[in-house]
Formats: structure tokens, sequence, C-alpha cells
């Protein structure tokens, strides 16, 4: 019997679990396919693959020309880098995926991680601040990290400089975790390899961005995000009036977390965000039992530890894509209207590129104020005093033309088009 015969009397073999989680990094990578997009999909289609199957039937029903899925190439690459660098892929239903962050809409459908999977089953707690951070602050930080940490708490931070940093050693006997801006595997700054390389021996690295990725500044609040979900609460210690440290502190209320602060002197710049903080409400934290009489009880917090192994390279999960259900998919493909729907956030350049110098001035005034730092949507509605519907719209424009790229947590960076000197 020729193999071509053979073949045709047996049904195709089920995916192998490196199947699954492959196709699932395909999907992720490919154009702009978010954490919602990723979601919508998958429970509409079932699986990774069904989607990647369907998208270019989608793409031509919704009259979208010249939409391609991620290379097949590019994955092979980063997965290469990731055995490299004894990397695990967590996929959204993992038991080990954190549960604080899997109740998120927008939390990550994966997360590269080097280091110790265990400590994602226990309770964390976020401490960010200054870069620039004074010696009192340093010490601030040395000491809470240290203390939280024989508490049972496990310390997350972005290993940035100053408080990133201290707490970050200060928590490694106890545990830690970096929430990295880039590739799991890049270190940021360079000058942290060597805490790096500790964090990844003794604690955890966790990251979204593909492997080998250097960060940009438009990741920096995406790993923000990250660490404010992971977290049980956010400690601020030294942040200016305007920080990325703001930013987790702000996105941590937006997902109900705790907020404290650490106070500072009036005159010190460094304390202006801490200060407002405390203002504005959020509890003042001398030490740490500041902190652990503003938490819940620890019992309440503890998780289950994991009992499976944990290897480099991702383990069977025998759980569904997010718990979806497969929906009904018929041969002739999706309608005209449902790939409309299924594809109407996907932000696929348009036929014709407009030239939005030609366009009302509200377009360039909001480009104009768009630079390295991410910026407040609403602010920057405020700050050019316009009306939501006209606001909503020229960043409709924008975001079609890249010139713009909207950010968790409602925030705004210059797009590809703008950086890259586009038309």
């Amino acid at each position: 019997m020729t193999e071509e015969a053979h073949s045709s009397t047996h049904p195709p073999l089920p995916p192998t679990t490196e199947d699954l989680w492959y196709s699932r990094l395909r999907l992720l990578r490919s154009r702009r396919i978010g954490p919602v997009n990723f979601r919508r999909l998958i429970g509409q289609y079932g699986s990774a693959q069904n989607v990647l199957d369907a998208l270019p039937k989608m793409a031509d029903a919704a009259g979208i020309a010249g939409y391609e899925t991620c290379p097949a190439g590019k994955i092979d690459t980063e997965v290469k880098t990731a055995k490299a660098a004894k990397a695990r892929l967590l996929c959204f239903d993992d038991p080990l995926y954190p549960n604080l962050l899997a109740a998120l809409a927008t939390a990550p459908p994966l997360l590269w991680a080097i280091g110790d999977l265990t400590l994602l089953r226990r309770p964390m707690i976020a401490l960010v601040g200054a870069r620039n951070a004074s010696s009192l602050g340093i010490r601030m930080a040395r000491n809470l990290s240290r203390d939280l940490g024989e508490a049972g708490y496990v310390v997350v931070s972005g290993l940035a400089r100053g408080i990133d940093t201290a707490a970050h050693h200060a928590a490694l006997e106890t545990g830690t975790i970096a929430v990295m801006a880039g590739g799991c595997d890049r270190i940021y700054p360079t000058e942290n390899t060597e805490l790096g390389v500790e964090i990844a021996t003794q604690g955890l690295r966790l990251s979204e961005q593909p492997m080998g990725l250097w960060p940009r500044a438009r990741d920096f609040p995406r790993r923000n995000r990250i660490i404010a979900g992971l977290a049980q609460a956010v400690i601020v210690i030294e942040a200016a009036g305007r920080s990325g440290s703001l930013i987790t502190a702000r996105d941590a209320l937006d997902l109900g977390r705790e907020v404290l602060a650490v106070p500072g002197h009036p005159f010190d710049a460094r304390a202006a965000g801490c200060n407002m903080l405390i203002r504005d409400g959020a509890p003042l934290v001398r030490n740490a039992e500041d902190v652990l009489a503003a938490l819940p009880p620890m019992q309440h917090l503890t998780e289950l530890q994991p009992t499976a192994d944990t290897p480099s390279l991702p383990a069977q999960v025998d759980l569904p894509l997010l718990q979806m259900p497969p929906a009904p998919r018929s041969p002739a493909g999706p309608s005209n209207a449902e790939a409309r729907q299924l594809l109407s956030s996907l932000p696929v350049p348009p036929p014709e590129k407009r030239n939005l110098q030609e366009t009302n001035a509200l377009h360039q005034q909001i480009l104009n104020r768009l630079g390295t730092t991410p910026v407040p949507a609403d602010l920057l509605m405020r700050d050019l005093n316009a009306t939501p519907p006209q606001f909503g719209s020229a960043l409709t424009d924008l975001e079609l033309d890249g010139r713009i790229e909207r950010l968790p947590g409602g925030l705004l960076t210059p797009g590809d088009g703008k950086r890259n000197g586009g038309p």
C-alpha cells in the first residue's frame, strides 16, 4: 500500500502538546493579535490552529488585502532561543499561570519564564520606585523587601536601576520575580546582568515579549501592568510626580489592588508622587508592619503549591485553552459579517495610507505631544481641549495610519510610522 493510500484511510493524528503551544505562540505573534483578540478569536474557533487557518479567509471576507500570519520561521527562531535560555512557555490555561494575573481581561495569553516557577503559586507583593533613588530610598527598599520576604511574600519588581535593584537583591533568599520589559533572555539595564542571572537561579524572570527582543520605550508600561497584575499590593518608594512608578500604581488601582506609599520630604522631587498618593488616601508605609496591617491575613492569600514537575519546555496541559468550547464552523468558512466582526479590532493597514499632514490640526497636535514616555489619553484630551468624539475619531485615524499605538492602561505612544519616518 502506498503512503498516500495508507494516509487516506486513517484520520489525522491529534496535535501534540508542542503543536498546541507552537500554534498559540504563532497566533499571538501575528500582526496585532493582542490578548483580547487572542481570546475572542479562540473563543470563536476553538483553537489557535483553527484561527490561523481561518484568518486568511476572514481577511478576504472583510475586504482586507495582504494580511499574513506570523511566519513559522520567526517562531522557530524564538523557540530555539528559548531552549538555549532554558525558558519555559506558560500558557493561559497552564496550572502554573498566576491566578491573579489570569483574572485580568488584558492578561498576556503566553509568558516566557526562566527560573523557579513555584514562586507563582505564592502570594506576591510589588515594590517599585525611582531609578535615581536616594540612599534612604535604597535602604527602605532593602528593609521592606527583606522583611516582607521573611513574612512569606514573593517580591515582584521590574529589574530597573535604583529601587527595583535594591528590592530584588534583598529578596533573593526568600523569593523574587523580575518582570522584563524586553525578552526574558534580555537583561536590561546591562549593569544588572549579574543580578538577572542570580534571579534566574534563585528566583524567576518573566516576560510576555518575544525571546531575544531588547526593550523599547513602549514596552515598559506593559511590563508595569503585569507587575501590578501579579501582586496583591504595590508599594511605591520614591516616585516623581510623573513617573513609571505612578503608572504602575494607577494600573494597580484600576485592577483593584492595594497601593501603599513611603512618604518623603516635600522638597525632594523624588517624593512628590508618593506624597500625592498618600494625600489621595494610600496607606502610609514606615516599615513592613504597616504593610502587613493593610493587607488581608496571609492564610487567605497563600495558594496551593504545585506538585507537577516544571521542565524547561511546556508540559502537557489537559485543560481546554481558556476554558472555551469550540464554536461551530461552516465548511464554507466565515460569513462576511462574521469576518468583519472578528477582524474589527485588528489594526491592519488600509489599502491606501492617508497623509495626516493634510487632515485637521488635531492630528498634528496629538502627534506633537507624544514622545518616548507614554502619555495618558485622558490627560492629553484635556490638555488639547478636545471633546471625546473629536479625540476618539482622531485617535482612530492615527492608529490606522500607524502613527500612534494604544497601550494598556489608556496610554498612548508614537507608532512605527512616526518613529520610522513613514508618510
